[in-house]
């Protein structure tokens, strides 16, 4: 009873999986739409919108921040990623999901700056880097070059961290939902 129990639970784990990664994969090619915190009203001063821009940056940069740590800083400093590792393929999986929310999030949050002058100063040199980002989700999922695409990830969040605290926008974690991380925004 136990052994067709195994194969089951894999089969099931494995499908909603793919189903998670083109799900995630297909809602990063996606436009921005800031939907962090979209709403239906519409900034009239200069001085809302700027705010706004701020707390839509503090918003999407922090989701990208805490998928980056828990789902791939997190494992890659655990070992998760070596080859043998237990549940490597799951982790390098979710690490994947979550390069590719990160990216997502990461345009957003710079699109967001450019409505703060203060804020686009600061975030401005690193598009390059977040541009960067954009081919490390699918080399994660197949395990090419963790340890550098880790540590890519963890660099440009800490840039951008950086980056946010410079111009008055301290940028904290903020652990996504699976729905979010599957979903890609």
């Amino acid at each position: 009873m136990l052994s067709s129990a195994l194969p089951l639970r894999r089969t099931v784990v494995s499908v909603l999986l793919c189903g998670a990664l083109v799900a995630g994969t297909t809602a990063c090619g996606s436009d921005d739409k800031d939907t962090a915190s979209s709403s239906s009203a519409s900034p009239s001063s200069s001085a809302e919108r700027q705010k706004l821009a701020k707390t839509r940056f503090v918003a999407n940069a922090g989701i990208a921040a805490g998928a980056t740590y828990q789902w791939i800083v997190k494992p890659w400093r655990a070992g998760k990623f070596k080859n043998g590792a237990d549940g490597r393929k799951f982790a390098l999986v979710k690490a994947g999901l979550a390069g590719a929310l990160t990216y997502n999030r990461l345009k957003a949050a710079a699109k967001n700056a450019e409505g703060d002058p203060t804020l686009s100063k600061a975030v401005a040199p690193l598009t390059a880097g977040i541009d960067a980002l954009k081919d490390l989700p699918s080399k994660l999922r197949k395990g090419d070059g963790v340890d550098s695409v880790a540590g890519s990830f963890d660099d440009i969040i800490n840039s951008v961290k950086d980056a946010g605290k410079s111009a008055g926008a301290e940028v904290k974690d903020k652990v996504p939902s699976a729905s979010q991380l599957t979903s890609g925004s």
